[in-house]
C-alpha cells in the first residue's frame, strides 16, 4: 500500500508551544511587541519617502503603558496600521511575516534593513504573559475602517469594527495570573532599558522618552567628534573610566555591520571584563554573550555591534554555524589589528604609553588566533626591566649581540616580579644582560608561544638558575674550594635546611655574586605559573615547589663557614646565608623573617 499526503499541524497545540518554548525568557514579549510597533512606524516612513503615502506623518513615537488595576499592558503606535483583511492575513496565519512580505515588495525602493521583524512569530509572544490579547488597529489607507481583533489564547478569535480616530495600532495584553510581575513600573522600565534603549523610533513610558533613537554607531564617523564617542561610552558604562581609544565599524558587503568597539583600561585580569559588548539587530538588543560573533580575545573590549544579518531570536548553535557570523568575526579581528598597527606607526610614543593597558588584548590575540599573530607581531611590544620597549624584531636583533649561549641559541631572560626578583635582575645586568618584564596574567602562555615562533631562542626566568647557567657561554669558572671542601659545605647546608624539596649545590660563581641563591627549574616554574591561570596544568599546581640552593663556592663568607671549627657557629652562619638567600626571593616571611632580623642585628 502506498499513500502520499500533507502533514497536518493542529493549531490548538501552537499556544502551549509559544508560551513555554518559543522564547526562553518571558520578558522578551515586550521587546517583540515594541519592535513590531517600531516596524509599523518605519514602514509608514518608507511609504511616505517613496510617495505612496501623501498624508502627514506627525508624531511616530511608540507608547508603552500599563494599568495595574485593570491588569493590562498596552503598546500603541501611529504607524501603518492594518485593515480587517490584513489582520486576518498577518495575525490569523501564524508565522506569516508581514515584515518579510513588505521587504520583498519594496526591496528595490529603499533601505530594507530598517525593518526589524522577520519570522511573524513576534506578536504571539504576547501569549507568554497574557490570558487575552486585543488588537485595535486602523490602516493608513484613505477611508479605512478601524477593526478589533481579540483572542483568549485558544484557536478561536473574534474580529469586529472598532473606533480609532487616527491610524496605527494598540496591542492590549490582559496579563495572566502567573505574570503579574510585569504590571510593575520598575519591571517594565527594566525590560525597555535592556532591549529598546536604542530603537530608531521614540519610545514613551510613564510620560518620558526612554530611548536614544539615533545612537552614534548608526551615524557616519565623519559627523562625529571624540566628545561624541566619549559621551556615548559614558551612556553605555556610566561608572567606567574613559576608554583609551575606539574603532567605528561600518561595512555593507559581504555582510551588513555597524558598531563601535572601545578599548578600555584593562586590569591584569581576564574574567571580570567580559560580557561588555552588546549585540544588536537593527538597534534592538539581542544579547551580551557574543563569544561566537567576536573573537575570544576581543571579548575584553567594550561597545556595541549591530548587524541585521543576525536575527533577533538567535541561538548559540545558529551563531556557531552561520557563515555571516564567521565573516563578522574575521572582519572584527582584521579591523582591530589595523587600528592597533596604525596607532603604533603614527604615534609610537603614545602607543608605548598605552601598551600596559592594551598588551593583554594583543598577547591574548597572538596566543589564540594565528591570523592575528601574523599582524600583531609587528606592533607587539616587549618591555625591558629598564623601561625600554622593543618590537619582537628589535629585541631579537638586540639579544643577538650579547645573549647567545655556547650552542648559538639566543636566551631571553625575563622577570615576573620586579621587586621580589631584584637581586637576580641585578646579577644579570651586572653581567651586561638585559631582562624583560613579563609579569602580566597571560605572560606564562605568551612565553610558551614565543618559543614556538622564535628560531633558536629560549626564554628563561631570571631566577631559574645562576646567571652563568642561564646563558651558558661554555666558560667554566674555577672554584677556590676542593671537592672535599665542597662536600663539607654541602653537608652543613643540608643539615641546616633539612627540607627534602630543597637540594644544595656548591658551585663556582663570581666572587661578587651572593653567597647563596635560591633557584627553581625553569620548566617547573613555568608549569606552576600556567597552572595558576588554568589550562590543564592543575597537576603541576598541586605538586610541591622544588628549589635548588646554589651555594657560591668562591664567596668569602662560604670560606669563613668552612674554616669555622665550632659546629654550632658553623650552622649559625650557614643559616644566616640561607635566610639571606630566601629573603632575596621574598620566600622568608613571618616568624622566620623576625628571627633572621634578630640574628642579623647580632652580626655575622
Amino acid at each position: 500500500m502506498q499513500e502520499k499526503g500533507n502533514i497536518s499541524i493542529h493549531t490548538e497545540n501552537i499556544f502551549p508551544i509559544i508560551k513555554k518554548f518559543l522564547y526562553s525568557d518571558h520578558e522578551i514579549f515586550l521587546r517583540e511587541l515594541v519592535s513590531n510597533a517600531v516596524d509599523a512606524s518605519q514602514k509608514l516612513k518608507r511609504l511616505s519617502a517613496i510617495g505612496e503615502y501623501a498624508g502627514e506623518l506627525g508624531e511616530l513615537k511608540v507608547k508603552v503603558s500599563f494599568d495595574k488595576d485593570a491588569r493590562t499592558i498596552t503598546i500603541s503606535d501611529s504607524g501603518i496600521g492594518m485593515t480587517a483583511d490584513e489582520v486576518k492575513k498577518y495575525i490569523n496565519q501564524i508565522a506569516f511575516s508581514g515584515a518579510t512580505e513588505f521587504v520583498e515588495k519594496y526591496k528595490d525602493k529603499g533601505d530594507e534593513k530598517a525593518i526589524i521583524g522577520h519570522f511573524g512569530l513576534g506578536f504571539y509572544s504576547a501569549f507568554m504573559v497574557a490570558e487575552r490579547v486585543d488588537i485595535i488597529t486602523k490602516s493608513f489607507q484613505d477611508g479605512a475602517q478601524a477593526v478589533k481583533w481579540t483572542c483568549d489564547g485558544s484557536t478561536e478569535f473574534e474580529i469586529s469594527e472598532a473606533t480609532r480616530e487616527r491610524r496605527g495600532t494598540d496591542i492590549i495584553l490582559y496579563v495572566a495570573d502567573d505574570s503579574l510581575e510585569f504590571l510593575e513600573n520598575f519591571r517594565l522600565k527594566q525590560i525597555l532599558d535592556k532591549y529598546c534603549k536604542f530603537l530608531p523610533i521614540e519610545i514613551e513610558f510613564e510620560d518620558a522618552i526612554i530611548n536614544n533613537p539615533t545612537p552614534i554607531w548608526a551615524k557616519s564617523p565623519a559627523d562625529l567628534t571624540d566628545e561624541d564617542y566619549l559621551k556615548f561610552y559614558e551612556e553605555l558604562y556610566p561608572m567606567s573610566e574613559k576608554p583609551l581609544f575606539w574603532i567605528h565599524l561600518n561595512v555593507d558587503y559581504p555582510f551588513n555591520l555597524t558598531g563601535i568597539l572601545y578599548f578600555p583600561k584593562v586590569k591584569n585580569e581576564l574574567q571580570l571584563q567580559r560580557e561588555k559588548i552588546q549585540l544588536f539587530s537593527r538597534q534592538v538588543f539581542i544579547t551580551d554573550e557574543v563569544k561566537d560573533v567576536v573573537p575570544e580575545f576581543l571579548m575584553l573590549l567594550h561597545g556595541v555591534i549591530d548587524s541585521p544579518d543576525i536575527p533577533l531570536n538567535v541561538s548559540r548553535s545558529f551563531l556557531q554555524a552561520d557563515s555571516n557570523v564567521k565573516k563578522i568575526n574575521n572582519y572584527i579581528t582584521r579591523k582591530v589589528a589595523e587600528k592597533l598597527n596604525d596607532l603604533f606607526k603614527n604615534d609610537r610614543a603614545g602607543f608605548e604609553e598605552k601598551f600596559e593597558n592594551i598588551g593583554l588584548f594583543v598577547k591574548y590575540g597572538m596566543i589564540s588566533d594565528e591570523k592575528f599573530y601574523d599582524k600583531a607581531k609587528d606592533f607587539c611590544l616587549l618591555q625591558s626591566t629598564s623601561g625600554k620597549y622593543y618590537t619582537l624584531n628589535e629585541y631579537a636583533e638586540f639579544a643577538q649581540e650579547n645573549q647567545k649561549d655556547k650552542n648559538d641559541d639566543v636566551v631571553y631572560l625575563y622577570a615576573t616580579d620586579l621587586l621580589g626578583q631584584d637581586g637576580y635582575i641585578q646579577s644579570a645586568t651586572k653581567r651586561g644582560y638585559d631582562v624583560l618584564k613579563l609579569d602580566a596574567v597571560l605572560d606564562s602562555h605568551f612565553i610558551n608561544m614565543l618559543e614556538t615562533k622564535l628560531v633558536k631562542t629560549n626564554l628563561k626566568r631570571v631566577d631559574a638558575d645562576t646567571v652563568e647557567k642561564l646563558i651558558d657561554k661554555g666558560i667554566a669558572l674555577e672554584a677556590v674550594l676542593s671537592d672535599s671542601e665542597k662536600e663539607t659545605v654541602k653537608k652543613v647546608f643540608d643539615e641546616v635546611i633539612n627540607d627534602k624539596n630543597k637540594s644544595v649545590q656548591v658551585e663556582a660563581m663570581p666572587v661578587d655574586e651572593l653567597p647563596a641563591i635560591v633557584t627553581q627549574n625553569e620548566f617547573m616554574r613555568r608549569m606552576s605559573d600556567m597552572s595558576k591561570l588554568g589550562g590543564g596544568m592543575g597537576m603541576f599546581g598541586a605538586m610541591p615547589n622544588n628549589y635548588t640552593i646554589a651555594v657560591n663556592a668562591n664567596h668569602p663568607l662560604i670560606n669563613k663557614i668552612l674554616k669555622t671549627e665550632e659546629e654550632s657557629e658553623q650552622k649559625r652562619l650557614a643559616k644566616q646565608v640561607y635566610d639571606l638567600a630566601l629573603l632575596s626571593q621574598n620566600l622568608l616571611t613571618g616568624a622566620d623573617l623576625t628571627a633572621f632580623i634578630q640574628r642579623t642585628a647580632q652580626g655575622l
